[in-house]
């Protein structure tokens, strides 16, 4: 039996319209528009059609219904520049991302939210305020995909039909996700994660996101958590140089421009001297990459999960062929991380104790 809400996040999760769903099947619109509204059930031969184009298992579009990820409960930063397709497509590759979560939700237990609400606070005093709840002081921030993490972020990539994005965020069920890109430099990775993680602390579950003003806010929190205002003064960098930014960036693991505008931002730097250093940045190719950056950061806790069960000795494909999809396309929801198998029956705590993650025993898994 075809589930209606799957058969519409395979399709659009591929970037398809139903005509051209139709144009690769040879199925009238009509009768694909109503397989999705739940009006007609199609043959288990149009099912199977169905799953081959769409390159997900017969299983997936028959498996339990799905809610798909509303619009509007997403900032998107140029939300006036993206098609529809472009948003559905990614919204539905991340309600597959959230369908992994699900699978590892139910083997392991992980480290709970611990995502502070700070609704009408400024910028600038909210990321201070979540530093001193999670004990940063001013120091910086050694890996920002591991510090989400450890408070209960949960964390995928979008796949590489949505590299045009930077990062989304929301909260599912009350549980913070982000999704980023993994074409971004490690710096603009970095900064993609502190802009979402601004998202969820300034404007929550139920505010609405889609406005100019919201954007604006989440990039002054994500400055001032990635490069705090005392640890910035106390480099010294009043009227720095660009060859001073390029030394003071590795201090906070940054972008080039990003740390300019902060010195701007923070009056070290006079309109003059910040168009200045702009300019000469741009030259050497800061404004659109970041020459001899940083590694990206990748999921820790993916990492274990995934070490955990190759570590019971089993083999690949388990974890998609529950879902449904390819192993290549759960490896790209995952960071590109090698995927293993998880055969019921065998549970065991992972890792050290203080690491926050371990197996969970179910008798429905065993």
């Amino acid at each position: 039996m075809l589930t209606p809400s799957r058969l519409a996040i395979a399709r659009k999760r591929r970037g398809l319209t139903l005509t051209r769903l139709s144009e690769l099947t040879g199925l009238s619109t009509h009768s694909l528009s109503v397989y999705e509204n739940g009006h007609q059930t199609p043959t288990e031969e149009t099912l199977l059609l169905l799953a081959r184009v769409l390159a997900i298992t017969p299983d997936f579009l028959a498996g339990h219904d799905v809610e798909e990820i509303p619009p509007d409960a997403v900032s998107f930063r140029a939300l006036s520049k993206m098609t529809a397709r472009q948003r559905d497509r990614a919204l539905s590759a991340g309600r597959v991302a959230l369908l992994v979560d699900d699978w590892i939700d139910a083997r392991f237990k992980l480290p709970e939210a611990d995502i502070p609400s700070l609704t009408g606070y400024l910028p600038e005093s909210a990321a201070e305020v979540v530093r001193a709840r999670w004990g940063l002081g001013e120091r910086p921030v050694s890996n920002m995909l591991h510090l989400l993490e450890a408070h209960g972020v949960r964390i995928y990539s979008l796949t590489a039909e949505n590299n045009e994005l930077d990062a989304y965020s929301l909260f599912w069920h009350s549980r913070p996700y982000i999704f980023l890109s993994t074409a971004k430099s490690g710096e603009r990775g970095r900064f993609d994660a502190a802009h979402e993680l601004g998202h969820l602390v300034l404007h929550g579950e139920y505010q609405e996101l889609n406005r100019p003003v919201a954007e604006q806010e989440a990039n002054r929190f994500a400055a001032a958590f990635l490069m705090p205002r005392s640890s910035v003064l106390a480099q010294g960098l009043r009227d720095a140089t660009a060859s001073q930014v390029l030394r003071a960036k590795l201090v906070w693991k940054v972008a080039a421009m990003a740390l300019t505008h902060r010195l701007y931002e923070l009056d070290l730097l006079t309109d003059w001297g910040y168009r200045a250093i702009c300019v000469q940045l741009s030259r050497l190719g800061y404004r659109r990459s970041e020459p001899d950056g940083i590694p990206r950061e990748s999921s820790q806790l993916l990492s274990k999960v995934f070490r955990s069960i190759r570590e019971d000795g089993q083999k690949p494909a388990t974890i998609a062929t529950a879902i449904g999809v390819s192993s290549d396309e759960l490896q790209e929801h995952v960071f590109g991380l090698t995927l293993t198998t998880l055969r019921g029956g065998q549970h065991r705590v992972v890792g050290s104790p203080h690491n926050g993650i371990h197996l969970v025993p179910s008798p429905d898994h065993s």
